[in-house]
């Protein structure tokens, strides 16, 4: 841990932006204010932003087994060039995360490797839900479930009684589900139906809207039933979006997550960009990518999220019928999201965007994966995680910035406009103008999830993810 003092930044606070310095004492923030005192090395901020280290709450590192996609060190430097200090990472891997001698395993193989943070979100076997019964907060306080696979996820809860099992195991123990909604079944039907597709045009309409509907639908009922917490990952429709508001509004505990790649492509890309933006979900039309810039604006969707998941570019390039769905997507998040709200409001004020940002990447994830005690926002006594971040810097991602191993990104060509300039995790500078520092991150232990109440779900007590605490 390190003593850091940041000068002279727009500090993106809960309370609002104001200019000011914030001190990092130990690796905490120990004073935020105009003339916060100095300690330590000094990093002049020149006016940029200062927002609390960003959390990537849905990454696919690939460690262990798949590492010839990602290694850790090298997805923790995408990350970190994206302004990310803490990631969580997927169990979809090679063994996957089903025990915690698995959890350990993992962290043994990460340590010393990552330039972030990190959290684990444990896997749920489709045959043996009460292996949940085994973990406890320091493994894990999120269990993932697949309602559908592809090719690096083969554990397909496809059992109706094992997912009800899963939802009242889950309550029992304190876990919340973060979800893969999307319906087996539908489209197991479909491919009996139509086949496989043979295009990258073809994949959508084999994939459609209606699986997820089917899913989240079924998310809900089930949410009613148990009250078990439930977050639905990499929202892709209009509908999607409006039934999971209507169930949040109504008291359910239920949020979701919209992905950065769901806000920048449109269905009509994949004629352009082929299977680099092959996604499961796949990508949707216009009328879903405007409804889902709505979620995240109004308030409506708990996080933003990467779902980072390389694959060789090797692999990309096969028959569109084999080709893996996933994308590099952490170095890109924040960049193609600030850019995005820059140009559909270029009126709007930037210090609102810069805490819009703050709440669906940092405050929204720490709630998600139970850090608040230590990370999500600007406040004495929590981690000095910091992002020093231009607002107005208009540049272009070439190949030779792109960080992660595949060496490849759907968004080459882009030009951005707002770039991270350094990310500060604990007092230590981790990345720093294209120049990364040591990899020092920790893995972390999350407060365990609280389930008060019983009945329909709209538990007495419950805490969403966009309330304050």
């Amino acid at each position: 841990m390190s003593n850091l003092t940041v000068r002279n930044g727009r500090l993106v606070l809960p309370d609002g932006v104001r200019t000011g310095s914030i001190t990092v004492t130990d690796g905490r923030i120990s004073a935020i204010g105009g003339h916060a005192p100095v300690t330590g090395r000094v990093v002049e901020a020149g006016g940029a932003y200062v927002l609390p280290g960003l959390i990537d709450s849905h990454v696919h590192f690939r460690t262990p087994g798949l590492t010839g996609k990602e290694e850790w060190l090298t997805g923790s430097m995408a990350a970190a060039a994206g302004g990310v200090t803490t990631v969580a990472d997927m169990p979809n891997t090679v063994p996957p995360l089903f025990t915690p001698e698995d959890a350990y395993a993992k962290a043994e193989l990460i340590e010393g490797r990552s330039l972030v943070d990190y959290r684990f979100h444990l896997g749920v076997h489709p045959d043996d839900p009460g292996g949940l019964r085994a973990f406890t907060p320091r493994e894990g306080t999120t269990a993932k479930v697949f309602l559908c696979g592809h090719h690096t996820a083969p554990h397909v809860m496809r059992n109706a009684e094992r997912l009800r099992e899963t939802f009242a195991i889950a309550r029992e123990v304190g876990l919340r589900l973060v979800v893969h909604a999307e319906d087996s079944g539908v489209f197991a039907l479909l491919d009996a139906w139509r086949g496989q597709p043979v295009s990258y045009r073809e994949y959508e309409p084999a994939r459609p809207r209606s699986g997820a509907i089917v899913a989240v639908a079924r998310l809900i009922e089930l949410c009613q039933e148990f009250g078990t917490q439930v977050h639905v990952l990499h929202v892709s429709t209009a509908e999607e979006a409006d039934l999971l508001a209507a169930a949040g509004s109504a008291g359910l505990p239920v949020s979701f997550e919209v992905t950065g790649h769901h806000l920048s492509f449109e269905d009509r890309d994949v004629d352009r960009l082929g299977a680099r933006i092959r996604l499961s979900p796949a990508i949707r039309g216009a009328g879903d990518r405007e409804r889902l810039w709505k979620a995240v604006t109004s308030g409506e969707a708990a996080t933003l999220g990467s779902d980072h998941a390389p694959h060789a570019q090797a692999d990309k390039l096969l028959p569109a019928a084999e080709a893996p769905p996933g994308l590099p997507g952490t170095q890109e998040l924040v960049h193609s999201v600030w850019t995005g709200l820059r140009r559909r409001d270029p009126e709007g004020s930037p210090d609102d965007h810069a805490r819009l940002i703050a709440r669906v990447l940092a405050d929204g994830p720490a709630r998600l994966l139970g850090l608040t005690a230590r990370k999500g926002r600007l406040e004495v006594g929590l981690d000095g995680d910091l992002v020093l971040f231009d607002p107005d810097e208009n540049w272009t991602l070439d190949r030779t910035a792109v960080a992660t191993k595949v060496g490849w990104s759907a968004y080459e060509g882009w030009t951005f406009t707002g770039r991270v300039r350094t990310t500060i995790r604990r007092g230590e500078i981790s990345y720093d103008r294209g120049v990364f520092g040591t990899p020092s991150g920790q893995w972390l232990e999350g407060a365990p999830h609280e389930f008060p109440g019983r009945g329909n779900g709209a538990a007495s007590g419950f805490q969403r993810l966009d309330q304050p605490e």
